[in-house]
């Protein structure tokens, strides 16, 4: 089980670094094999920045992140290297994470090369294979090509392939289908949905509500750092309980409604509070500490506001 617990990150900005950013604090959930969470947040309310300290792309400040009780943090070479076995992520760009002047599928080679050696050639493309397969690729339409001549759902999916590579358990999705087409996003959320049936714990970092409640079991709320309501997903969507989780709902677009009901349904206030943080983080945030959670019903957690 991957554990959370009162993590927080500080980063140093400022002229030599003599302030400080709070940008995640005192986060704690819990996720699971063959859970799906949905971390769920506006730009800059630090989701991606718990997702790299997942990955340990980024240190932890503050508090703890266990995998099957050990702590990351104090992870080095082989048990780290054992780490990234059980736990990969797929990011929000699949452009970046290739190299153009590569042929796509040498981010296969790259982990042979790591972790496979040993095979013979034959077993490990019996391997790569079967993995295409778990996400719907035909081997022979995207080897031996180019980034540039796939498309981006193709390069998401040999992304998510290269994870299933290591058998591994946990998997980091951040906002994987943002940049991808309204009918390759189905087919990628279906995939995690498989993926998820065959025990692959997935927390799915996004900033869409509508996707989150699609795909997953458990919802985390977070804004400026922390986390205000959390739970079951059809509990915090079918009944929301923070001011913010609120606003949030109601802004999901409708057709059949115009901004400007939406807005007074919201509050403009609101809204206009919102957009400013939004636009400068320098602001200071409601309180220096995360307010502590408290439950409502079971499976349910909500912070005061």
């Amino acid at each position: 089980m991957l554990k959370l617990e009162r993590v927080t990150k500080v980063f140093r900005v400022g002229t030599f670094g003599g302030k400080g950013l709070t940008a995640v604090r005192e986060v704690s959930f819990e996720l699971k094999p063959g859970e799906v969470v949905s971390l769920i947040g506006e730009s800059g309310s630090g989701k991606t920045t718990v997702g790299k300290m997942i990955l340990r792309l980024t240190p932890v400040t503050a508090g703890a992140i266990t995998f099957d009780g050990t702590d990351v943090s104090t992870l080095e070479r082989g048990r780290l290297k054992g780490y990234y076995r059980e736990v990969q992520g797929v990011f929000q760009d699949p452009f970046s994470s290739y190299n153009p002047i590569f042929k796509a599928d040498r981010v296969f080679t790259m982990i042979r090369g790591a972790y496979f050696r040993e095979l013979s050639g034959a077993d490990w493309k019996r391997k790569v294979d079967a993995s295409l397969n778990a996400v719907s690729l035909e081997p022979d339409a995207v080897l031996n090509k180019f980034p540039h001549e796939l498309s981006g759902g193709q390069l998401q999916r040999l992304l998510i392939a290269r994870a299933l590579l290591l058998d591994i358990k946990y998997l980091v999705a951040d906002e994987i289908i943002s940049m991808l087409d309204a009918s390759t996003r189905i087919d990628v959320l279906n995939l995690l949905g498989d993926l998820k049936a065959r025990g692959l714990g997935v927390l799915f970092i996004t900033h869409d509500l509508a996707l989150g409640n699609y795909i997953s079991e458990k919802a985390v709320i977070l804004r400026r750092g922390g986390i205000v309501e959390m739970g079951a997903t059809e509990k915090v969507f079918g009944n929301p309980r923070h001011s913010y989780t609120k606003m949030l709902i109601a802004s999901v677009p409708h057709l059949h409604k115009k901004w400007d009901q939406v807005e007074q349904e919201v509050g403009a206030p609101d809204v206009r509070e919102h957009v400013v943080r939004e636009e400068r983080p320098d602001l200071p945030a409601d309180g220096d500490d995360a307010a502590p959670l408290e439950a409502v019903e079971d499976d349910h957690f909500v912070a005061p506001g």
